[in-house]
């Protein structure tokens, strides 16, 4: 009777002493402030990862009972980690090939931007073409003399290289400027008399003798751009490698590309074949390539649910231009240029045609307006698509950018379900200027209407739109929660009233993020059971003053439970 006493109580002691023994981790992230976007359990200490997956969150001493004799553990000196940026619309590889082409961003003057020219071209071989992208003349702390509809002439651009062609894309992608040279191979030099400005979709502008200022605007940019030389596969990997490197070192985890062809998408199946894809890719097809959407119709979406490193299944689609090219197609005259209203640069019937396709081949679209009329015009056809297909629910159609939309179109996006991929940087870059274009009351009433959308039910997702900004999330970040310039002005911000706190900011570029992908029940919150994707700040952001987040910097980007960058 006492040995079965003794085996008992022994028993019982086995038991207390596994229980006290948790599940070993391959890797340990200990010692930081971790926002979860969880809130059940908004905040940690540290997280417990197996097998590129979360296995445990919570205090650094329930965490630590996860070490083993082989578990890796990172030490967060008390930096900050959050789950990993999603960065909701950007192009992939034109955040690449801006590495390779003459980069415009920062361009102060007009000078500053011949300058840059110059110097290409005395590198160049003759006849060689010189391109780049990213100057926008709004942005320019002065104006050049001459001005043509609010853009400059190509005089100068003549003067440094009357032998190389020359192709500058805006910073919005929505105009390019060419030089002499560029524009008589494209045979478009002299149009005294032969056919006007006016091209479909698109315009180029002439100057009051009727020549060509060598601004072209929207798909009149097309008439020059088919003429540079087809990329090579080579140069192309040389891209890509160059943007995954630059999202590994922004803290991007999850990336939509927004509008590829068939060839992107092979190389990224490339990539990831030969384990050099690092950072999470959900890819829309480009809606410039019909006879593209056809085949994706029929073969309908490739989710990845292996590894979730590369999906498709989504459609991209350009309606309107730009703001600053005064490319966005509104419902009332643009306030700065009496009589025109921008332009539709796909035909709205194509919207409602691809919609109407994309619904039963499961695939989500998501259409690009930044104009009042564009969303407006985009609702609609959604509208009917979605009145069509009743049976269809959880489509998750999107609109990119939602920039300036009529204040009784606001509500419609809750309604509707339609998200709002958003990029808050926008109204830090643009809203000083825009205001020129709309006039103050289109801007208050509809234009970066965050609180306003979120308040309709929607959900708005965060982004740059890279490379027509740079793809950091510190400044979108620091965009959402002070609606300031970079520079800190004005004081209180633009339309106070429409900022997002902190938390909804972190929300917008992760768990909002992965819904607008179907994948938050993946990733996007720090939670068990989701991917072990997280980015680490150097500072506090969510509790900083707001004039220190822009200090901020990227210490850690993990993608699966990989460590796929860390500042030195």
């Amino acid at each position: 009777m006492k040995n079965i006493y003794l085996l008992a109580i022994l028993g019982i002691f086995l038991i207390s002493c596994s229980s006290d023994k948790a599940e070993p981790a391959d890797l340990i992230f200990t010692n930081g402030i971790i926002y979860t976007v969880n809130d059940a359990q908004p905040t940690a200490e540290a997280v417990a990862v197996k097998d590129g997956m979360i296995l445990a969150v919570g205090s650094a001493e329930e965490i630590e009972k996860h070490k083993a004799e082989n578990t890796e553990v990172i030490d967060l000196h008390g930096e900050t980690m959050t789950p990993g940026i999603i960065e909701s619309h950007a192009h992939l590889m034109g955040i690449g090939y801006n590495k390779l082409e003459l980069d415009l961003m920062y361009v102060k003057t007009y000078d500053e931007l011949v300058e840059k020219v110059a110097e290409a071209v005395a590198k160049a071989k003759p006849g060689e073409w010189i391109t780049g992208r990213g100057w926008h003349q709004d942005k320019w702390i002065e104006k050049p003399e001459k001005m043509v509809k609010g853009f400059q002439t190509n005089d100068q651009l003549n003067e440094v290289s009357a032998d190389n062609p020359v192709f500058l894309r805006h910073a919005s992608g929505h105009a390019a400027f060419a030089n002499g040279k560029a524009l008589e191979l494209a045979g478009i030099s002299n149009l005294k008399g032969e056919r006007p400005g006016e091209v479909e979709g698109g315009e180029i502008i002439l100057d009051e003798l009727g020549n060509p200022t060598g601004i072209l605007a929207e798909r009149a940019a097309g008439l020059v751009a088919r003429l540079i030389p087809a990329e090579t596969p080579e140069r192309a990997e040389q891209a890509l490698t160059l943007a995954l490197q630059e999202l590994n070192e922004k803290g991007i985890t999850s990336f939509h590309d927004a509008g590829s062809g068939q060839n992107v998408i092979d190389l990224i199946q490339k990539f990831k074949n030969e384990g050099k894809l690092t950072v999470r890719q959900y890819v829309m097809l480009t809606g410039t390539q019909p006879a593209l959407l056809e085949k994706w119709y029929e073969r309908g979406p490739m989710i990845d649910t292996a590894d979730h490193m590369l999906t498709v299944r989504s459609i991209k689609l350009n309606c309107d231009g730009a703001l600053g090219s005064r490319g966005a197609w509104l419902l009332e005259d643009y306030a700065d240029r009496p009589g025109h209203r921008g332009h539709e640069t796909l035909p709205m019937s194509v919207v409602t045609e691809v919609s109407e396709k994309a619904i039963p081949a499961g695939l989500q679209v998501c259409s690009h307006a930044i104009g009042d009329r564009a969303n407006q015009e985009i609702l609609d056809r959604y509208e009917g698509a979605f009145a069509n297909y009743p049976d269809f629910k959880n489509l998750r159609f999107r609109i990119e950018h939602a920039q300036h939309i009529h204040p009784d179109d606001i509500p419609r996006f809750g309604e509707l379900g339609v998200i709002a991929a958003m990029q808050a940087i926008h109204l830090s870059s643009d809203r000083p200027w825009a205001i020129d274009r709309l006039g103050e009351k289109r801007i208050i009433d509809g234009a970066y209407v965050w609180q306003k959308l979120m308040q309709s039910g929607a959900v708005v997702t965060n982004g740059t739109d890279a490379p027509v900004e740079p793809v950091d999330p510190i400044p979108s970040f620091y965009a959402s929660v002070t609606r300031k310039t970079l520079q800190g002005l004005p004081d209180g911000g633009y339309e106070g009233d429409q900022k997002m706190t902190r938390k909804e900011a972190l929300k917008s570029y992760t768990l909002d993020g992965a819904f607008a992908e179907f994948e938050e029940d993946f990733k996007g919150s720090i939670e068990v059971g989701k991917a072990a994707d997280f980015t680490v700040f150097d500072k506090n952001i969510m509790e900083v003053p707001e004039d220190e987040i822009l200090q901020a910097k990227v210490a850690m980007t993990v993608v699966g439970g990989k460590v796929v960058y860390k500042k030195e």
